[in-house]
């Protein structure tokens, strides 16, 4: 027994071999851990190249939740993608909340191809406003150089909640960078185009570039960006509009991080076209149609015939919707899909089958209505 013991022993001091030793297994962890870097450095390159299909919002601001303010943005953003081919399928709106953010934004990332997220700007009457209000905006974002204006015929208050401004609550760029295990890089370029295009505040006379300050560290904090840096920083900050020194960022190759000033917002979507076009179904960037007919029959009246319709078309990708609308004679019946010729070839049928006319807008049928009332 002794004799088994001692031999167990000896045994149990020999060296490990190679393969079995503990400092093998942390020699291999570097290729293990390369590999896995190597692979989603792949996948986020692919999700920032591939085919545009799908598409997600995700709507960012206390404001928002807390009815104070409307949002317009993803209204704005729905008819973009609709002219465009891409296919909307979400529209989130989530409060200020750093782990909110960052589950909504991982999973739209993970199951669609292009999420734009947006922070609500508050909108409110000129009589309401400061008139310092307008720098406000230009020390945010703009590249405007005529205070006298305002920002798509609103006038914006300080109230930014959740957004990509210099204050404590402004976390987007914070949240998604951690949602993404990504440093926050102060971006040179971003720094310089502030500084080449934004004025400081009036309240802010002895305000200087080149001293150390509160205020020159809050301006520092908007061209803090989240950045991967085993990829080209190139596609992760984009300039797409050379009259606004705020950058488009690219988070996981098809987050993009807009600001939340409908003006700014819209501008900043309408220079990123050129980019998205190559990528979509139609080379031409050319999106879904929509046919409008006007009837004066009830819902209920022509509700057979549309799900009949609805039925045959299917198998082409085209819709068929039905709106009432209130207080008015006439209802709206619309086709909707990409196949225009086929949807041309339905509208004779479908205004005899709806007892309607096809219009352009369904107020055009209104006109003629009224003219029958007054007659």
């Amino acid at each position: 027994m002794f004799a088994r013991i001692g031999q167990l022993a000896r045994h149990l001091s020999r060296p490990l071999p190679h393969y079995a030793h503990p400092s093998a297994a942390l020699a291999t962890r570097p290729s293990i851990s390369g590999t896995i870097m190597s692979s989603a450095a792949a996948a986020t390159e692919d999700r920032g190249t591939r085919m545009i299909h799908t598409a997600g919002c995700i709507i960012i601001g206390d404001e928002v939740l807390g009815g104070k303010t409307v949002d317009t943005n993803s209204a704005h953003f729905a008819k973009y993608c609709f002219l465009l081919g891409m296919q909307l399928k979400r529209v989130e709106v989530i409060g200020d909340d750093e782990a909110e953010i960052g589950e909504a934004t991982r999973r739209m990332s993970e199951n669609y191809d292009f999420v734009v997220t947006r922070q609500v700007a508050l909108l409110q009457s000129r009589s309401e406003l400061p008139l310092s209000s307008p720098s406000d905006a230009q020390d945010r974002l703009g590249g405007t150089r005529d205070h006298g204006k305002t920002l798509s015929g609103h006038m914006l208050t300080k109230a930014y909640s959740g957004g990509i401004g210099p204050t404590h609550d402004d976390i987007t760029y914070e949240s998604i960078a951690k949602a993404f295990r990504l440093p926050l890089k102060l971006h040179d370029e971003t720094v310089k185009r502030m500084k080449a295009l934004s004025k400081p505040h009036p309240s802010q006379k002895n305000f200087s570039w080149d001293v150390p300050s509160p205020a020159l560290d809050a301006k520092m904090r908007m061209a803090r960006l989240p950045i991967d840096e085993s990829r080209d920083i190139e596609s992760q900050v984009l300039f797409v509009d050379e009259s606004l020194w705020v950058p488009i960022s690219v988070v996981n190759g098809n987050v993009h991080i807009l600001p939340g000033i409908p003006r700014l917002f819209t501008q900043l979507l309408d220079g990123l076209k050129p980019l998205l076009v190559p990528r979509l179904e139609s080379p031409e960037g050319e999106g879904v149609y929509r046919i409008l007919f006007s009837t004066p029959m009830a819902e209920s009246e022509v509700a057979g015939y549309l799900t009949m319709l609805a039925a045959e078309v299917e198998s082409k990708g085209v819709k068929v919707g039905s709106y009432p609308r209130w207080g008015r004679k006439r209802n709206s019946v619309t086709l909707v899909g990409k196949d225009k010729e086929y949807m041309e070839s339905l509208v004779p049928r479908i205004e005899k089958g709806v007892d309607g006319i096809r219009v352009e807008r369904e107020e055009d049928a209104d006109q003629s209505e009224d003219e029958e009332e007054g007659s």
